[in-house]
């Protein structure tokens, strides 16, 4: 079983209300071989929303009270961000999922890149919350280029 972040299956639950549709992902969740979630749903957050990023750190130093995640406006959402991986590492677990395919770039779901926290478009490397947590519990957690990439192997 392979779960996929919910705005690549199509669904509208990004920060501003859009989705990031990968068609080939959404067709796998359409045949039940993936299931999608959205750890910021998951955590409370509502849609749209206030954009976020990591300040003073990755998400990695958010699970251990080093950095936080910050929307915007200045309010502190660490909490939610937290909340959300624990209840998307929950599901992934009940589902026995082996793989992950996340949004790149999200304080969420980055898997190797994140905004770098002065909400000026630049990037950093580090992963956001969820894929922090998650690769620390072991699982496999890439992004979605990563799962092309490795469609296309797959393919030769």
């Amino acid at each position: 079983m392979i779960v996929v972040s919910s705005c690549l299956a199509g669904m509208k639950v990004r920060y501003n209300g859009t989705d990031c549709l990968q068609e080939a992902i959404q067709r796998l969740v359409e045949e039940k071989k993936a299931v999608a979630v959205c750890p910021e749903l998951m955590g409370g957050f509502t849609t749209p929303r206030e954009p976020a990023e990591i300040q003073g750190g990755t998400g990695a130093d958010v699970l251990d009270g080093q950095a936080r995640v910050i929307e915007k406006s200045g309010r502190d959402v660490s909490d939610m961000y937290i909340k959300g991986a624990y209840a998307a590492l929950h599901r992934i677990r009940e589902l026995g999922a082996t793989l992950v395919v996340l949004k790149e770039y999200s304080p969420s779901c980055g898997s190797a890149m994140i905004y770098d926290g002065r909400f000026e478009n630049r990037k950093v490397a580090g992963s956001g919350v969820t894929a922090a947590l998650l690769k620390r519990e072991g699982i496999e957690v890439i992004s979605e280029q990563q799962f092309f990439e490795r469609l296309r192997l797959d393919g030769e």
